[in-house]
């Protein structure tokens, strides 16, 4: 390959046949440059890249050979043998349908290089009849759910009580355990999710001036919020609303966190030096939930589930107070995550009637006053039929 004056030019390989995967390579790298043009961050070109690589090794052919039936049998793979949710298989599709509309854009030359070098050009794949679309809000499966509040009792019991024994038997890994109840704890009572938590520092928290009784945590600042298609991170600030979650920051880095050493900046260190992986949190979380033996549907980011669902029905926050502290762009994705508990139907019902049936006893008692309606007389007495005359 060489170029002149920008325009690129492919000469054939010394063997007098073009090679395929050195064209790929190039239009993969070229697509990753417009992606990097656009702003896109390094995972997500990475990702992509790997998603049209999938496809190729799936079908056995290369993208300018790709035919929409190739899309339509890795999609089926896809779902019903890897078993992908809906919103993963989504975004490999729109993965597949970039670099499509990429490699046929008039804007590069990319058809015209595949069809000099082997008579076919590049198509786009993925069309109205297989696109997977985005019709609705939620998309988590059925039977993800949030935790009650007596299951999030439990498992910090157990949390905390796996600390003991790990001291009791004198295994190593008691630091371990104790930063992984701490990570729970937070996430849970600041709605993060496992990213968010891996990330934290000391010097993310803040005082609150207008809630001076949580101290020096009344503020979290979040850096490494959820990101939209590889773009950078979203910071959010979220407000404590917990008494017992200070105590559980406070206790981490003054009694736990000092024994990884100095100086003190990650929130959740390891001791080689990094930060603890989600993978860890996840894998210790499951270790916890097979033991307490709850009902399926429980992951991490039910931690955060939880704290919507509770701030919402159980606390009696606003909806848009929730959806600050969530970060969360509409109030519509906020509604995903506030699932109501299981007494709150029956219990809103009640106090609603209550309220509703006091109202009407005050309005009939203004309205009796305002008209002067005087008391109703007693009821006259029937009179007794007369039996003894003909």
């Amino acid at each position: 390959m060489a170029r002149s004056g920008g325009v690129v030019s492919f000469f054939p390989a010394p063997d007098g046949a073009p090679d395929p995967d050195d064209f790929l390579a190039r239009v993969l790298d070229g697509w990753g440059s417009a992606m990097t043009a656009r702003g896109l961050g390094g995972g997500h070109i990475k990702t992509s890249r790997s998603v049209v690589l999938q496809l190729c090794d799936s079908c056995g052919k290369f993208p300018w050979e790709w035919s929409p039936g190739d899309v339509d049998e890795w999609l089926n793979h896809l779902r019903g043998v890897r078993g992908l949710a809906h919103s993963t298989v989504r975004r490999y599709q729109g993965a597949i349908e970039g670099f499509c509309d990429y490699a046929t854009s008039p804007a590069y030359d990319w058809s015209e290089h595949s069809a000099r070098l082997f008579g076919q050009v590049f198509g786009q794949v993925v069309t109205e009849f297989n696109r997977v679309r985005h019709v609705q809000g939620n998309e988590t499966r059925p039977e993800k759910r949030p935790f009650t509040l007596r299951e999030l009792q439990q498992l910090f019991d157990l949390a905390d009580l796996e600390f003991e024994r790990v001291l009791e038997s004198g295994r190593k890994g008691a630091l371990s355990v104790l930063r992984d109840a701490a990570a729970f704890k937070i996430a849970y009572a600041w709605g993060l999710r496992v990213n968010e938590v891996r990330h934290l520092q000391v010097v993310d928290f803040s005082p609150n001036a207008r809630a001076p009784y949580f101290g020096d945590y009344g503020n979290l600042h979040v850096r490494f919020g959820k990101s939209k298609a590889g773009r950078a991170f979203k910071p959010r600030n979220v407000l404590t609303v917990f008494e017992w979650s200070a105590e559980v920051v406070d206790d981490w880095i003054h009694l736990g966190l000092p024994r990884y050493g100095e100086p003190l900046t990650d929130l959740f260190p390891t001791g080689t030096g990094g930060i603890v992986a989600g993978k860890k949190l996840w894998a210790r979380l499951d270790v916890y939930l097979d033991e307490l033996g709850f009902p399926p549907g429980l992951d991490f980011h039910s931690l955060r589930r939880a704290y919507a669902t509770n701030l919402l029905t159980v606390y009696g926050f606003d909806l848009k107070f929730v959806q600050f502290q969530l970060g969360h762009e509409h109030a519509a994705t906020t509604s995903i995550y506030t699932l109501p508990a299981a007494d709150f139907q029956v219990s809103e019902l009640a106090r609603v009637h209550a309220a509703t049936l006091k109202q009407s006893g005050a309005t009939k008692a203004r309205l009796n006053r305002r008209l002067r309606l005087p008391p109703l007389p007693p009821p006259r007495p029937k009179p007794k039929p007369n039996r003894g005359r003909s």
